[in-house]
Order: C-alpha cells, then structure tokens, then sequence
C-alpha cells in the first residue's frame, strides 16, 4: 500500500506562549515543539504526534478532539504520543496541544490538525434475527457487555507495552473496509470499526504487537473475542475466534498465537475481525501498520 505522510513544521513555544498568557521557564531556554506523522489526515487514521521539549521535562501531554493521549519519553528532549481521528470525526480545523512540566512551569504549544473528509461505502450483510433485534432476554447480557467493554478501554497501562513494530495478526489482506456503513437484514446499524481478514477457519492469529491481555472471552456480538491492551491507552480487539490460546492477564509479545479464525458471533463466515482504539478513538488498523508496522521505523 501507498502511504502519503504529513509533515507538520515545527512550532516554537515562545512565540504563543504571550498569546496563550502562561509561563515560561525561568531559563527562558526551554520550549515546546510539536510535530506530526500520519499516513493521511483523516477519519479512522493514526497520527503519532513526537513533541521535542527544551529542557528537562518531568511530564508531557498531548490533546486533540476534546481526548487526552498519554505520552512517553523516546529519548532526551524527545516524546512521543498517538492520537487517533476518530470514525466519525467530522471535518475541519481542529487544535493539537502538548504541554509539558520543566522547572516549575507548564510549557505549552499549540497547532491546528486539518482533517479531511472521508467517504466510507456502505454494505449488506444478512444474519441471525438476534444478531439485528435481540430479544429483551439477551439484552441484559449486552448491556453487561458494553459495560465490561468500557471498563477494559478506560484502564490502559500507563507504560507503552510494546516495542517492536507492528504485524499483521494473519497472512491475508483485509476483504473488508474500515468504516464501510453496515446494513443488516435491510435495517442500518452502527459503521464497521476495524478491518476484516478472509482467513480459513483454524488458522493461527498472532497478536499484533506486545501487551497484555484485557479481555479474552464469549461477547454476543464478536464471538470468542481477545483483546490485547498496547499501554498508552491503545487496544487491539481480535474478534469471532473458534478458539482462545490466552487467558486475561497473559503478557503477550509480537506474533505470539493467541487463538485461531473461526465464525463465532454476529458473522456471515469465517474470518478475523481486528479493531483498534486509541484513546477512545476508533481507527483502521491498516492505519496501524502503515504508521507503526515493520516497514516503517518510526514508532513511539
């Protein structure tokens, strides 16, 4: 696959910082800086935003879209965070913050994120009934379901868990777009949020990169499910699985199986189901790769 990347220039604190009335550091050496990297800028990318900080920084944060995104020190001066545009962002100018703590003083930078429209397709899938319109006695065990699930995304480990690139969890390429607007049995329903690998029933799934296993377990929607937490706030979502390799709690590493294709759940066959979320934000996992995977060095 093609990528285009978006380089942002450098912005330099003490030019905003009179605007934005805030301190500086006494030193007045310090600054902030932001710069971006995204295969595209918009609805469902990636965007690995490396912010370089003049002075010995005890804290950095980054925020966009109204989220936070936790950030890590890669080297001296040097941190990095990963902000996801989420699905249904709309689009438009949008302002990237980072802050960080030196001596005493809260630095700040400030640039605009000019996200693009996106058109997704839409398509048509025919299912169980229950999968469309539950009846009232399996609602009871969705809405434990959304609640678990909401628990999982709100507890990431504070540490980047991974680090080495990215991987696809299966050989094949994606069959079905992220984004694409669903239709089940004639009635809509909520946009696809991951991307779909046509793989034979009982083939091995690696786990895309390091972390630790959140979730692994029967969910009415996506079958036998695992989900993998990066750290940072980041999660892989691998769905419909005839079989579960791990337990919750596992550590896991890059291309370690964590269970096999199957057709549990809400599916029309067999195939794999791999979802991310960032910070809240639902984006393409081909983003994922195509930002953090093996070909490209650049990752936080």
């Amino acid at each position: 696959m093609t990528t285009t990347r978006v380089a942002a220039l450098l912005l330099v604190l003490p030019a905003l910082a009179g605007l934005l009335g805030r301190a500086t550091a006494s030193t007045g050496a310090a600054d902030v800086a932001i710069s971006t990297a995204a295969r595209a800028l918009q609805p469902g990318e990636l965007v690995v935003v490396t912010v370089a900080v003049g002075g010995e920084a005890t804290q950095v944060a980054v925020g966009a879209f109204g989220r936070s995104a936790p950030a890590v020190r890669i080297a001296d001066g040097l941190w990095q965070a990963l902000v996801g545009i989420d699905l249904d962002q709309p689009a438009g100018a949008f302002p990237l913050t980072a802050e960080a703590h030196v001596a005493g003083a809260v630095l700040r930078d400030v640039q605009s994120l000019v996200v693009q429209s996106k058109q997704f397709g839409t398509r048509r899938l025919t299912v169980a009934p229950d999968f469309v319109n539950p009846p009232p006695a399996i609602l009871a065990r969705i809405n434990r379901e959304a609640a678990l699930l909401r628990d999982v995304y709100a507890r990431s480990d504070a540490q980047r868990l991974w680090r080495a690139p990215f991987v696809r969890p299966v050989a094949g390429a994606a069959n079905a777009a992220f984004g694409v607007r669903s239709i089940f049995n004639g009635e809509p329903r909520r946009p696809h949020a991951g991307a779909d690998f046509l793989s034979g029933a009982g083939t091995p799934i690696q786990a895309p990169s390091g972390g630790r296993i959140v979730a692994a377990r029967d969910l009415f929607f996506t079958g036998n499910t695992v989900i993998i937490d990066h750290g940072l706030a980041m999660f892989s979502t691998l769905a419909h699985l005839s079989r579960i390799d791990v337990r919750e709690g596992d550590a896991v590493v890059p291309g370690q199986v964590v269970g096999l294709v199957g057709a549990t759940g809400r599916v029309t066959g067999a195939h794999l189901h791999w979802a991310v979320v960032v910070s809240g934000a639902r984006v393409d996992p081909l983003s994922v790769l195509a930002v953090l995977g093996e070909h490209d060095g650049r990752r936080p």
